[in-house]
């Protein structure tokens, strides 16, 4: 006997129209936040052009002029976000038509050196297709989505139908753990990997710059200021520098919080970083170099 699965999803008077009909939503969307997606998120964060007037500006223009030549990349278009929250992010497909934003709170809290490895980070971000890589990881999370919702719409056209037998209730429990627990999977795999690119993008970051120390201590400054990003969103998160949500479990260490954050505990980025450049890490004396920088 052909199960229930087959016949009832299929079937002329089961079929899922309304799935049928997300799907081209689905489609028509993923397509547009492809070929636009980087200016819709520019102008949902309130980006705007540099000023070359002002000298932090085109201090900033230089920066990203030298580390797009040592990274061998295209020069990105240069956005600035008027917020004291110090934060940086990437967007773009690929190093042509990539973008970098920084807030005024980061231009004002960070040194040359510091903001430097900021941007070196951004582009290493680019180089290493890890915003492509988040879209196409966002696509895959619409796609389980959509065949969650499927399969949760056979089951109850199944169910509506016929009687399930003994047979069928073998097939029903992974058909359950499906709906249930796939969009879940898929959300966490999504943030598994931008922790991942989180740290391969400090490490390339350091090669640019050759001055991890310059990235640890902007790491340390954005830490200390303890500043969210009011715009930031859930579906941006994972594209800033630094989580711009600031919740107390982004800077916990543990299976928990490796679970539910976007990004690595700030800690452990400086920690590996000062590793990188061969210091010991004091944090005393780095706390306390951080509190006169800041004052």
């Amino acid at each position: 006997m052909v199960d229930f699965l087959y016949f009832d999803t299929f079937s002329a008077t089961a079929f899922p129209m309304a799935t049928i009909i997300a799907l081209s939503l689905a489609t028509i969307s993923t397509a547009a936040a492809y070929y636009g997606g980087s200016e819709i998120i520019l102008a949902s964060l309130g980006a705007e052009k540099l000023n070359l007037q002002i000298p932090e500006h085109r201090e900033l223009h230089n920066i990203v002029t030298e580390m797009a030549l040592a990274s061998g990349s295209s020069m990105p278009r240069v956005y600035v976000i008027f917020d004291p929250a110090p934060n940086a992010l990437a967007t773009g497909t690929n190093d042509r038509n990539a973008s970098i934003c920084v807030t005024s709170g980061l231009l004002a809290l960070m040194d040359r050196e510091e903001t430097q490895g900021v941007i070196a980070h951004e582009i290493s971000h680019i180089r290493n297709d890890d915003v492509l890589l988040m879209t196409l990881v966002t696509i895959l999370i619409g796609g389980v989505v959509i065949l969650a919702d499927w399969s949760r719409r056979g089951f109850y056209s199944s169910r509506s139908g016929r009687r399930l037998g003994s047979k069928n209730l073998l097939l029903l429990i992974p058909l359950l753990v499906l709906i249930a627990f796939s969009p879940l999977i898929a959300r966490l795999l999504a943030m598994a990997v931008s922790r991942q690119r989180e740290y391969l993008a400090d490490a390339t970051a350091a090669q640019y710059t050759r001055n991890p120390r310059g990235l640890a201590e902007a790491l340390e400054k954005i830490r200390d200021s303890g500043m969210p990003f009011q715009k930031a969103t859930r579906g941006t998160a994972h594209l800033f520098f630094a989580n711009p949500l600031r919740r107390r479990i982004d800077d916990r260490q543990g299976k928990l919080a490796d679970l539910l954050s976007s990004h690595p505990p700030i800690e452990r980025r400086i920690r590996l970083l000062y590793q990188m450049a061969g210091m010991p890490r004091l944090d005393s004396t780095m706390q306390s170099s951080t509190a006169q920088t800041l004052l």
